[in-house]
């Protein structure tokens, strides 16, 4: 049966911290697409009992830096691929902190990784709801590892093309919001 919890316990925290991934989900106020996106390697930080955040690495898309800053509204979602099922997710308002943010620096410590090429942001998530659900339909899978694909392709840029990148492909949202430019 789905439970309801009043804040991140540290039991959730450490399972979460175990999963090699995890969901995050945004949709615009109006109309337009929902996004859904996996989200891998050590990117996850659960800051306190009401408070989560993760490194947003420049992708090929900004749906979620742009439907934060249309509504705010974000849920992260984790599954148990192996062990007991179980699903848990994270509801709440999102904002993404940028390194021009005061606040960025601070944040990024928190992650305790040298500074990343690709990183665009800090997503941070100010938890309002935390519930779970069975899982009991959530297949068993082996982890085999992270791809550096991500990793690969932003190390071969220089900042000014990832600058260019972003201004290019990351200025807007599929359906026009306004992300990074």
């Amino acid at each position: 049966m789905a439970e309801r919890f009043a804040s991140i316990s540290p039991d959730l925290a450490e399972w979460w911290a175990a999963q090699p991934i995890f969901f995050v989900a945004t949709a615009p106020g109006e109309g337009g697409h929902v996004n859904l996106s996996p989200k891998g390697l050590d990117t996850l930080r659960i800051l306190s009992p009401t408070r989560a955040a993760y490194l947003d690495l420049t992708g090929s898309g900004v749906e979620t830096i742009s439907h934060l800053r249309d509504n705010g509204r974000i849920t992260l979602m984790f599954c148990a691929f192996t062990g007991p099922p179980n699903v848990v997710r994270l509801h709440g308002r999102g904002e993404a902190v940028r390194p021009e943010d005061p606040r960025f620096a601070e944040l990024y410590e928190r992650f305790g990784v040298d500074a990343d090429h690709g990183l665009r942001s800090v997503i941070v998530v100010d938890v309002d709801r935390v519930s779970d659900s069975c899982g009991f339909a959530v297949p068993l899978l082996d982890y085999v590892g992270e791809r550096t694909l991500l990793d690969d392709w932003a190390a071969r840029k220089t900042d000014e093309d990832l600058v260019a990148y972003r201004k290019e492909r990351n200025a807007a949202s599929i359906d026009g919001l306004p992300a990074l430019g």
